[in-house]
């Protein structure tokens, strides 16, 4: 699905949308006594949703946007809320808090999508729930909104494996395993590296083939010689990455599997002198990655569409507020699609986030 047009963003003002990283204020426009019913609202009252990230990002910032023009197209109250560390349990506390406003439906990003699901289903026993970015498919949630991750790995494992073609070792790095998305990142990299020719529905079926986390993976012409976790904080993948450079000196990729690590790995290989030596590649588009794909420093990212997350789940949420349940696929999961970046399409890409962005 392609972006939408900068007129649909930040031409538009921000009401209807608020944007909290603390615990939100109830509205005048939202009533708590509203919120067990997913049924079609009053014409006289202005439906009230939450979008809810898995901490603060750049990442998110775009999928705001989204939210914000939504708001403005199906005259829908938005509160956007992105928790200030990526914590199962500050995430509930921001959800309980908004849900406290008097919300009438929500989009969750969870952050650990197992030991979430009794929460989750809490939820959904009051509104319609659905999740987005990264999926809890044993939960209540109505429709998954997102990429299918494990193809998304893929892509990564094959920008690294193009980088690389006589192989060697590699190393992993990304912000937690216990959610979703992160799971299927890694094992499609794995995958790839391992010339493994296998989709999600594998792993689906079989959820215990997934790679362990700790030790090597060796392949005919790969090694990963470990996968390192930061539990989303950025100076914690920065140490990692710097540390990483000095366990393995013979490392020869890396992959970093979250918005933030791609620049965190950049800035390790730049204070050791390994730029272009070490070939690497990551998630999402962070200015620091897509320079340094501009200037050789990266081979590529593979970019989600934050922007349509938003934009999606609010368009979503109104229309199953309005009593439209045939909204919701069978599949129960709306797709949109990744994009691989390289130094061959790297300009228009920026040029097209930009926009987006307002810049």
């Amino acid at each position: 699905m392609k972006f939408r047009s900068l007129l649909l963003l930040f031409g538009l003002a921000l009401i209807g949308c608020q944007v909290q990283d603390g615990p939100p204020a109830p509205t005048a426009e939202s009533k708590s006594d509203d919120t067990a019913s997913p049924s079609p609202q009053k014409s006289t009252q202005k439906k009230s949703v939450a979008f809810v990230t898995n901490q603060i990002a750049d990442f998110w910032k775009i999928a705001e946007a989204g939210c914000i023009a939504a708001s403005k197209e199906f005259d829908i109250e938005v509160q956007v809320i992105m928790p200030p560390e990526a914590s199962a349990v500050v995430q509930k506390q921001k959800v309980e808090d908004v849900i406290a406003t008097g919300i009438q439906g929500i989009a969750i990003s969870p952050l650990d999508a197992d030991n979430q699901i009794e929460w989750l289903n809490s939820i959904a026993e009051k509104m319609p729930m659905i999740t987005h970015d990264s999926d809890s498919p044993a939960s209540n949630r109505l429709v998954y909104i997102g990429m299918d991750n494990y193809a998304a790995g893929r892509a990564c494992g094959e920008i690294l494996k193009k980088a690389l073609p006589e192989g060697g070792q590699v190393l992993l790095c990304i912000g937690r395993l216990e959610q979703d998305n992160s799971k299927f990142r890694r094992q499609g990299v794995i995958d790839v590296l391992m010339e493994r020719d296998r989709t999600i529905d594998f792993y689906k079926e079989q959820p215990n083939a997934f790679d362990p986390t700790e030790g090597e993976i060796k392949g005919d012409v790969f090694t990963i010689v470990a996968t390192v976790t930061d539990q989303g904080k950025p100076e914690v993948a920065l140490q990692k990455a710097e540390d990483a450079l000095v366990t393995w000196p013979e490392l020869k990729g890396i992959a970093g599997l979250f918005e933030y690590n791609p620049p965190a790995c950049y800035q390790a290989l730049k204070k050791a002198g390994k730029l272009k030596q070490i070939a690497l590649a990551g998630f999402d588009e962070n200015d620091v990655t897509l320079q340094a794909i501009r200037d050789g420093e990266c081979a590529g990212t593979v970019v989600q569409n934050p922007y349509e997350y938003g934009f999606q789940s609010v368009r979503v949420l109104n229309e199953l507020l309005s009593g439209n349940k045939d909204i919701i696929p069978k599949s129960r999961y709306i797709d949109i699609a990744p994009r691989a970046i390289t130094a061959e399409n790297v300009e228009t890409y920026w040029e097209e986030l930009k926009r987006l962005k307002g810049q």
